[in-house]
């Protein structure tokens, strides 16, 4: 099992369906997954719920999805290695190898700019410096928790193919 995990705008789930196709195995998004469970968005599961449902359900779910040694690309959203103990239940699966997409500040800002409008986090943040200081504090809280990974991959300047390829290197 390959988990992808990072801060949102890394590249997860598009890494991780390019690595899919490359390898055959199964692509899930934890997101998706928990959509699909909950028969609601993340966002209303937000609104009607609040965050530490979500984050009980999400920790509820990634243990689902990884109880058992399979072929699969999980990609977790960028908050759910920082909560209960997500990271100790992927860190002690000898079966999962975690991979931190490691972006830095100003990929991040291009491409969450341009994709604010898929990301309530961030939708009604629409001055840049704004947006800046906000990815940058979340990082710092965050980054603890992404380096625990197995491995830590720069996707900055990189092209989806050079990354997916670097994670298959590492693995095979």
């Amino acid at each position: 099992m390959i988990v992808l995990l990072g801060y949102m705008g890394s590249g997860k789930t598009v890494v991780g369906q390019v690595i899919s196709g490359l390898i055959g195995f199964e692509f899930i998004d934890l997101d998706h997954y928990i959509e699909f469970k909950e028969g609601k968005k993340i966002s209303e599961i937000f609104e009607r719920n609040g965050a530490i449902y979500f984050r009980k359900i999400e920790n509820k779910y990634l243990k689902e999805l990884i109880k058992e040694d399979r072929k699969v690309i999980l990609s977790l959203g960028g908050g759910t290695p920082c909560y209960y103990n997500n990271m100790e239940l992927l860190l002690n699966k000898s079966y999962i190898h975690t991979f931190y997409l490691s972006a830095g500040m100003k990929t991040l800002l291009n491409r969450l700019n341009d994709d604010k409008i898929n990301r309530p986090i961030i939708s009604g943040i629409t001055d840049e410096d704004e947006l800046l200081e906000f990815i940058g504090k979340h990082l710092f809280e965050r980054r603890p928790y992404y380096q625990r990974a197995h491995h830590q991959i720069t996707v900055d300047d990189k092209s989806l193919s050079q990354i997916s390829k670097e994670i298959i290197s590492t693995l095979f």
